[in-house]
């Protein structure tokens, strides 16, 4: 039997490694991590194609990845490495780009087994070299639409298996579709924030309150009362502890009233001693005691056409109190040591930490003038009260406080959040305050920890901790801190909060165990 002749120049093909599997996921492994690790998507997709090229035994000549703009006027993504040359889709370009345009616009994967057949006269080159390609791309999908489009481009061989290579195209993209979710969510949710903080300015600027910060429900019962009254010119009495922002609330009444454009006059009865309260509130002509050598207008006068706020009015004494009732009643009033009776328009706002029933009841306080001010009574609620205000007035101070001592401070830890929310806060919104300022003052880096808080709050009963700690208990609460810290910035992803303490992921993870750290809340 004759036997079939074989060329001289023909050598059998050499059998493909067995290792080349292993080979190929593990390159996917590594693939996928470095896409955890990177928060920039397209320095993550340029590392990824990266490893494709250096570490691949399989014949990889040359990647390309296309994401294409989310909307009109944004650019494409892309990223090549190798023979694929990033080139724009919608211009001359090589047979890989036509190909991703062919996967971007079908949604389905498309293999070449032979670029110059497909397309002629554009084999690919290197070192002037002519090196003929197979191109096998895969659209890189969420939500069953293609979003991006991957293509790797090979060393031509007529016995290469495309249908694995495929297979292998296939998964790499659903790996990179994960990282292009994970970007565009990161992305989408930072166009959100600035919306709302666009949204957040247009309304302090027109808005009903342009001055309080707070959601809670207690807050939320103020604002309800401040919109109720603002608009007439009703007296309205603010009740309260010191320090819950009475003051504020006064000038977010007078800012939404017919009288915005005109004076917000703030006298402090508490400040002044009671023989200047009256020439403070009346004014005074040249020469009526003293040292009055020129006319003085009063607060009263000041203020006119627009609000008097009368801060811890129950300070007056109880012959101040009549002489200004008076005043309230007539509307007119004279300058010490005048005569000429002097008309006013003013709405009077006042305010006390005091309870004055019971000083009424000591004859500390007049009944009449009690009902003269107590028209419309808003209470305002302490802190204590308004636990879901308090990270947002703690972030609007840190705001506030870091730009006026210019420090580059940006946000407040977890652990010092929980101090914060757990201490009982019995100087409210100016402690608050005075504890954020101080925290900025102190801090050297760009996140306030719970150290930098006061003392006070450390060592509180109520905070949870305790005065007395060991060595060792003290280095587990910072390790711990910096865990949580960690964990914060990269928003749960352990692998990228690891990076961040320059640590490995096995020992970041063995120690969010040992702490008891649940870190999905960070997410």
């Amino acid at each position: 039997m004759l036997q079939p002749s074989i060329p001289a120049h023909w050598t059998e093909p050499e059998p493909r490694t067995t290792h080349e599997e292993p080979r190929e996921l593990s390159i996917v492994r590594d693939i996928s991590q470095t896409l955890a690790e990177r928060p920039d998507l397209k320095a993550a997709l340029r590392q990824a194609l990266q490893t494709l090229a250096t570490q691949s035994a399989v014949g990889i000549q040359g990647a390309m990845v296309v994401v294409p703009g989310e909307r009109a006027g944004q650019g494409d993504l892309t990223v090549a490495e190798g023979t694929a040359a990033p080139r724009p889709r919608n211009g001359p370009g090589t047979a890989g780009v036509s190909v991703i345009d062919q996967v971007l616009q079908k949604g389905r994967p498309v293999v070449m087994p032979q670029v110059t057949r497909a397309v002629p006269r554009q084999p690919a080159s290197r070192a002037g070299v002519v090196c003929e390609l197979s191109i096998v791309a895969a659209p890189i999908l969420l939500g069953g639409r293609a979003v991006g489009a991957l293509s790797i481009e090979y060393a031509f061989d007529r016995d290469r298996d495309l249908h694995r290579a495929l297979s292998y195209v296939t998964l790499l993209a659903s790996t990179l579709s994960q990282a292009v979710g994970a970007s565009r969510r990161v992305t989408e949710r930072q166009r959100l924030s600035d919306e709302t903080s666009e949204l957040r300015n247009k309304m302090l600027e027109q808005a009903d309150f342009p001055r309080l910060v707070g959601t809670s429900a207690p807050l939320g019962e103020v604002q309800t009362q401040v919109a109720q009254v603002a608009s007439s010119d009703t007296t309205v009495m603010l009740r309260g502890e010191s320090g819950t922002g009475k003051g504020l609330i006064a000038q977010a009444i007078h800012h939404n009233s017919p009288r915005a454009k005109k004076p917000f006059v703030t006298v402090s009865c508490a400040a002044l001693p009671a023989d200047l309260i009256e020439s403070e509130l009346f004014g005074y002509e040249a020469g009526a005691f003293t040292g009055a050598q020129a006319t003085k207008k009063g607060r009263l006068e000041l203020a006119n056409g627009g609000t008097l706020f009368l801060d811890e009015v129950g300070e007056l004494t109880p012959a101040v109190q009549i002489k200004l009732l008076r005043v309230l009643q007539e509307r007119e009033f004279e300058r010490l040591g005048g005569t000429q009776t002097i008309a006013f328009n003013v709405r009077i706002l006042a305010a006390t930490n005091r309870n004055l029933e019971k000083a009424i009841a000591a004859g500390e306080f007049r009944e009449d003038f009690y009902y003269r001010l107590n028209v419309f009574s808003i209470f305002v609620p302490p802190l204590r009260d308004r636990k879901a205000d308090i990270l947002l007035l703690a972030d609007h101070f840190l705001e506030r406080f870091a730009r006026e001592h210019g420090k580059n401070v940006r946000r407040i830890s977890t652990p010092a959040i929980d101090m914060l929310a757990s201490y009982h806060w019995p100087g409210n919104v100016r402690e608050l305050s005075n504890a954020i300022e101080r925290a900025v003052v102190l801090c050297d880096g760009g996140v306030v920890h719970a150290h930098h808080l006061p003392p006070t709050l450390q060592t509180a009963e109520s905070s949870g901790t305790t005065a007395n700690q060991s060595l060792q208990e003290m280095v587990e609460a910072v390790e711990k801190d910096a865990l949580q810290d960690a964990l914060k910035q990269a928003r749960g992803n352990r692998a990228v909060a690891a990076r961040l303490l320059r640590t490995t992921r096995r020992i970041f993870n063995y120690k969010v165990r040992n702490y008891g750290i649940d870190w999905h809340r960070f997410e």
